[in-house]
């Protein structure tokens, strides 16, 4: 794919009809080739742009379900990816599923062509599908593939949502704490200076916190937009995604959630490439691929070293020291008895519950305690500002008798 690129194009056919597509190709040359090839006069042929966010996963997985009914009902695989291309709506996805009926058409087999889009399709991809092609039951690795990153995906939104509402939330009160003491209680501080009264001390207690506020109001706020401005230099960073994974593994709860979200994936994978008759250790190398935290790629690949030296599976597991008690049983239990896929599965089911389970009772928690948490903070700054109006009631009542 590093070398192919998006060619749109217009044209019309023999008989004078409008055409128009698009098609990957190395260069210009080759794309105005293959083109006429089909018997196309090409009228206007330019670069269009790719959109990384198209190749994401819930586009793969979609086009397994959708690849698989479409085998089950008889089509061949150059047939139904044709018509899969003939009804998406992304020109580039139209190009790589054209260009993938044409390479099997020529007798290529579907593992090698999604090989050549590591990009689109990760490793876990053509592993199952080629296991799927040497056992002969190729739909049902295309549907066992769907549904297991469709669960992922499921899990990993529902994760996502469980760690940023909190954040949204917490954001939001400081902004807003930080906005009342560096604009709105220094002007209920100077109209209260006009008047020779004493403050309670609640309000003194808020009237000093905003001034000290306010004098580093520039320091405060280049802390809060320091994350957002940084964040591109971050993400260039190597060491950046070492630290982001340390930094989560340290906070209690939402440690336990990316937990529970790595191990599911993790065995999820080597559940389905087991039941694919994919090697043990071929299906580790399927999971570091498909894994986007550093840390859990290396201790998968501590786990891969290990039972490449010949060491059992699950005590490559146990000397990882990231899985818990019950993933060494399980996986023992399922080594020895020869049902090592029927374990991962209840393993991935667990692991997927749990953390299901984990997150809304998070979200559950974590909404009434941090609206009360806020509105406290919120209302305790209130009653200070408005506190001393009745002191001041009671004074300018004292002057007018006297």
């Amino acid at each position: 794919m590093a070398t192919k690129k998006l060619w749109c194009w217009r044209g019309v056919s023999p008989q004078g009809e409008p055409r128009h597509g698009a098609l990957w190709s190395t260069d210009r040359a080759l794309a105005l080739q293959d083109i006429q090839r089909e018997g196309i006069i090409p009228l206007n042929l330019k670069r269009g742009a790719v959109k990384v966010s198209q190749w994401r996963s819930p586009h793969c997985s979609d086009l397994m379900q959708q690849l698989a009914t479409l085998l089950q009902a008889g089509l061949t695989l150059s047939e139904g990816l044709t018509l899969l291309s003939e009804q998406h709506p992304s020109p580039q996805w139209q190009a790589l599923l054209q260009d993938m009926a044409v390479r099997l058409a020529q007798g290529s087999p579907l593992s090698e062509v999604m090989a050549e889009w590591p990009e689109v399709f990760p490793a876990l991809y053509p592993a199952t599908i080629r296991a799927g092609e040497m056992t002969g039951r190729l739909e049902h690795c295309c549907f066992h593939l769907a549904r297991q990153q469709q669960a992922q995906q499921r899990l990993a939104q529902k994760v996502t949502k469980a760690l940023r509402y909190p954040l949204v939330i917490i954001l939001l009160a400081i902004a807003v704490i930080v906005g009342m003491c560096g604009f709105v209680l220094p002007e209920f501080a100077q109209i209260y200076r006009t008047f020779n009264t004493p403050l309670p001390a609640l309000t003194r207690m808020v009237i000093a916190l905003s001034a000290g506020v306010e004098r580093a109001f520039p320091l405060l706020a280049g802390l809060i937009l320091s994350p957002f401005a940084l964040r591109p230099l971050m993400r260039r960073s190597g060491k950046w995604p070492w630290w982001k994974a340390a930094i989560l593994r340290r906070i209690p709860v939402l440690s336990t959630l990316r937990r529970g979200q790595m191990q599911s994936h993790i065995f999820m994978v080597l559940a389905l490439s087991q039941r694919a008759g994919v090697p043990f250790l071929q299906g580790l190398e399927s999971v570091e691929t498909t894994l986007t935290c550093p840390w859990w790629r290396h201790i998968i690949r501590q786990v891969h070293d290990a039972v490449a030296q010949g060491r059992p599976i699950w005590q490559a597991f146990e000397e990882s020291g990231a899985f818990t008690p019950l993933c060494r049983q399980l996986i023992r239990t399922g080594e020895t008895s020869g049902a090592l896929d029927v374990m991962l599965e209840n393993l991935a089911r667990y692991y997927d519950e749990q953390t299901h389970h984990l997150a809304d009772n998070l979200a559950a928690l974590l909404e009434p305690v941090l609206l009360v948490v806020t509105g406290g903070i919120i209302g305790t700054l209130v009653v200070a500002m408005y506190l001393p109006v009745f002191h001041l009631g009671d004074a300018i009542s004292g002057t007018g008798m006297g």
